[in-house]
């Protein structure tokens, strides 16, 4: 991946960022969106994808025509509505295939993230008595660390002692694949599995998933991916790396809504092993047979055994929405767009925040977030972000004391950029707002 510095020639000045938008090949997609409304007479600067995505107006009539459906046909709309509601997830399948770069068969939109991570690790966490460590990185986002913490627990085990982090280095912020290697060499043998990001969420480092997987192979760990931050931000070929799964939330990047349907991932591999287990629910259950009734169950195809409950056709109508429009997008000109925002972001830092604002994000490896830190001396730094907040702009504040700036490129634009960083001078100015 090339140096986001060397995207473009960016420039400081409003011209840079107009004549930038106005050569955008994706500008068309911002007009699918709904922003929040201007505010104390300053426009919305929407920069929190990565916390909620903005609402795709084709959402509201995807929604609204269910709720027609619903009215017309009562339950008959299971298998008369004009999108079946029993079969409602494949609508889906096609668009997340693109997305995670697998195959149709082997991802499903079902239930929450960490409803699907624990669904996936009472499946794929086989701890023994000599390999039953879970290795997780340091700064893993709380709900992770939560369910590996259960899935110790619950199977008898000391999360102090069998829970493994993969840290940075004092002082750094990145997280290093040498290390991860270093640990496996010294620890592989005990470890039953690795739950990993694909993008961290604290400073945005996109790791690198395919080195992950490969070594879990090397050494015989069970890999799962969290694709929280990853989904619909950087292109994936998860058929190709081959981890035992993954799991996303579709509310982030996917602009699918607040609460929004997970997903996730199992390679074929594991579709047809009969030594597998895993929780069963009757949506698991092989299609042909299900309404019949047995008291035998019969494994349905795909990752769709891995279901538990019908699907929730009011949560999955506005993520078919947004996967449309990432579909007619195309993600790899998508990733193409968000290094440039993001690169250019970071020139503006560097230019005209040197001393005041820093980034924390890796230069070369990261999703589409900057993670920012005030380093100011005469600056409060979450003053400045209640500032940023009373001036309109959207984004997200994370402890102890970063601002995390995240540039949809789907609906964000350079404009977007440009005015961010022109209210932060007036956010770390001393004048009132």
């Amino acid at each position: 991946m090339a140096n986001n510095q060397t995207v473009m020639n960016y420039q400081i000045g409003r011209d840079f960022a107009r004549h930038a938008d106005d050569d955008d090949e994706l500008r068309e997609f911002r007009q699918a969106f709904v922003f929040p409304p201007s505010r104390n007479e300053r426009d919305c600067v929407y920069l929190c994808g990565n916390s909620l995505g903005l609402q795709p107006k084709l959402a509201v009539r995807y929604v609204e025509e269910e709720l027609a459906e619903w009215a017309r046909l009562g339950v008959r709309g299971h298998f008369q509505a004009k999108r079946p509601w029993l079969s409602y997830h494949r609508n889906t399948r096609q668009g997340l295939a693109e997305l995670t770069g697998a195959k149709k068969h082997e991802v499903v939109a079902m239930n929450s993230l960490t409803v699907n991570l624990h669904l996936m690790m009472s499946s794929f966490y086989r701890p023994t008595s000599g390999r039953r460590k879970i290795l997780i990185e340091s700064t893993a986002f709380p709900s992770d660390r939560f369910a590996v913490e259960s899935q110790l627990r619950m199977r008898g085990f000391d999360a102090t002692l069998d829970l493994i982090e993969w840290s940075p280095r004092l002082g750094e912020n990145d997280l290093l694949i040498d290390d991860l290697q270093s640990i496996l060499q010294q620890q592989g043998d005990e470890i039953a599995l690795m739950l990993l990001p694909g993008v961290q969420y604290y400073n945005g480092q996109l790791l690198d998933m395919q080195k992950i997987c490969q070594l879990a192979r090397e050494y015989g760990c069970a890999v799962g991916l969290d694709l929280a931050h990853a989904i619909g931000n950087v292109p994936m070929r998860l058929s190709e790396w081959d981890p035992d799964f993954a799991a996303w939330c579709s509310y982030k990047y996917l602009n699918a809504g607040p609460g929004a349907i997970g997903g996730a991932f199992v390679p074929e591999r594991h579709h047809v092993d009969a030594a597998h287990t895993h929780l069963l629910g009757w949506w698991g259950h092989d299609e042909e047979t299900r309404m019949k009734m047995s008291s035998t169950f019969s494994p349905a195809k795909g990752v769709d055994q891995w279901q538990l409950s019908c699907p929730t056709v009011l949560s999955l109508a506005p993520l078919l929405a947004s996967l449309e429009l990432f579909q007619q997008a195309d993600i790899s000109r998508l990733r193409r767009k968000s290094l440039k925002l993001t690169g250019y972001l970071d020139f503006l830092l560097r230019e005209e925040f040197s001393g005041r604002a820093t980034s924390i994000t890796p230069d070369v490896a990261r999703g589409a977030q900057i993670s920012m830190t005030i380093v100011d001396p005469a600056a409060n730094p979450r003053e400045v972000f209640e500032r940023l907040q009373s001036q309109n702009v959207v984004l997200d504040w994370r402890e102890p004391n970063v601002i995390r700036v995240a540039p949809a490129p789907l609906y964000n634009n350079y404009t977007d950029i440009y005015e961010f960083a022109r209210r932060l001078r007036i956010a770390l100015s001393s004048q009132q707002i």
